[in-house]
């Protein structure tokens, strides 16, 4: 048997999958000693063990002997097959697949190299090494010029040390749809040219008029490139609230743009009340 594929049951589960998860695919086998199809699959996955090296970690259990564990895995047929990643089931499959669907199962959950020095441009710009973040994910681009999450990663990182041209560039290649952040780097983007305006001379043309939408227009937009996001939407609600027609609907436009920056959470729930109320 493999170093890479072990036997294990209730109570060393939660070591040997959950925990061990955290630093490498785990990749489960559901099987009982009667299931036919059961030994045509369990040859294929300690193989591959062998053969991935250590990338991933077989985990064999029975399941005539671990119905806790079956049941807690929604276990209907077996073989079946499941994979953590970080403490939880991210895919699975059932039934004996021949070995070619077996390699690209696994392939899904093991990072690449250029994931690998993703995930260490991560580290690095967490430390605050921006210029070494930016080594690895052009590193990581020469392996896979396709990778559409190294343009983001980068993309970030220019936007954080305010190259808003390269920036822009990074996430014009990356499709809409292609993931969350593209439209909250774009959101990014649009505020990131608010920077130079002079927040207390649009302060004071606010208070001096009140229907001086522009200038409640550029000092949301300030506010929230300076990250103060309540504030700055509180402008752009009053926007919307004075005139739905100033430039097109900007004013409710540009909350929208806020929402997608932020993603969720409270504060977005409540100002996606009072926008529904000002509608309406």
């Amino acid at each position: 048997m493999s170093e890479h594929a072990l036997d294990v049951g209730l109570a060393d589960f939660n070591q040997h999958v959950l925990e061990e998860s955290r630093s490498r695919p785990v990749v489960v086998d559901f099987w009982a000693p009667w299931c036919g199809p059961c030994k045509s699959l369990k040859p294929i996955l300690e193989k591959l063990a062998a053969e991935y090296g250590g990338k991933f970690l077989l985990v064999k259990i029975n399941s005539d002997e671990n119905q806790e564990l079956a049941t807690r895995y929604a276990v209907r047929g077996i073989p079946s097959v499941k994979a953590f990643i970080n403490g939880e089931m991210v895919d699975e499959f059932s039934g004996a697949l021949p070995e070619g669907e077996v390699r690209t199962f696994l392939d899904r959950l093991i990072p690449s190299p250029a994931d690998e020095l993703r995930a260490q441009a991560m580290d690095a710009r967490m430390a605050g090494d921006s210029s070494g973040a930016l080594h690895l994910l052009a590193e990581a681009s020469k392996l896979d010029p396709e990778n559409l999450y190294v343009r983001l990663d980068a993309a970030e990182i220019m936007l954080d040390l305010g190259d808003t041209d390269e920036a822009q560039r990074l996430v014009g290649s990356v499709p809409d749809d292609a993931d969350p952040r593209v439209a909250q780097l774009k959101a990014r983007l649009q505020f990131s040219g608010a920077a130079g305006e002079d927040a207390a001379a649009l302060r004071a043309r606010v208070a001096a008029d009140g229907n001086d939408l522009d200038a409640r227009l550029k000092l949301a937009n300030l506010l929230v490139a300076s990250g103060d996001y309540e504030a700055g939407m509180e402008e752009m609600l009053e926007i919307v609230r004075r005139d739905r027609s100033f430039e097109d609907d900007i004013g409710r436009k540009t909350l929208l743009s806020v929402f997608n920056l932020l993603g969720g959470g409270e504060l977005v729930s409540r100002y996606r009340r009072l926008l529904a109320s000002a509608l309406n």
